[in-house]
């Protein structure tokens, strides 16, 4: 059984484990002697596995595959705000299945299917192991489109901080993607009155 294991990825599925041959009994014993732990229905994650401080990261994105991380937690891991949010942060085009994931908490924003790609970049939530998140610069016009619902205190800190810690590249970066997104009308004033 547990050779069978081993050639699983540290982070696998309930289908995953049924193509290696592992029954439900089998990952029932095998969490049982704490081989493998649960980290939310159908996603498990080898003992074995490096450690990582993102776990509920890699749930969510493996129980929703076309999901990508944003908002609040997007802008947390690329150090934008100081909050630590209390659920995972994700973006689904809107007209796609929204995913329901009881554990860990999930946060679920749906964004138009012609503007959803615009930013997506991986992050290494474990060795070898990636999710899609937005850019900081996706992170950040989005924080300030839907400031009503993540705070215009928050949004306008992660942009404070995006502009102080950048060069003239990120800045750029910054309005293409806003322009993209139909918010450069939004972002330009602000940017402005940060920089002046």
């Amino acid at each position: 059984m547990e050779s069978r294991l081993m050639g699983l990825p540290s982070t696998f599925t309930t289908g995953q484990a049924r193509l290696a041959s592992l029954s439900s009994r089998d990952l029932a014993d095998l969490a049982a002697d704490e081989k493998i732990h649960e980290l939310s229905r159908g996603v498990y994650r080898q003992a074995s596995a490096p450690e990582t401080a993102h776990l509920d990261l890699l749930a969510v994105c493996i129980r929703a595959p076309h999901a990508v991380i944003c908002d609040e937690s997007a802008l947390a891991l690329h150090e934008l705000i100081d909050d630590i949010p209390t659920a995972v942060h994700i973006a689904v085009p809107r007209g796609r299945h929204r995913p329901s994931i009881s554990y860990p908490p999930v946060v679920i924003a749906q964004y138009s299917p012609d503007t959803f790609t615009v930013g997506i970049e991986g992050f290494q939530a474990a060795p070898g192991e990636s999710v899609p998140i937005y850019s900081a610069a996706r992170s950040v016009v989005d924080a300030m489109r839907h400031r009503g619902r993540i705070g215009e205190t928050l949004a306008l800190s992660a942009l404070g901080r995006y502009l102080r810690r950048s060069d003239h590249s990120k800045i750029t970066e910054l309005q293409r993607v806003a322009h993209k997104l139909g918010a450069l009308s939004l972002i330009r004033p602000v940017i402005e009155a940060v920089l002046a």
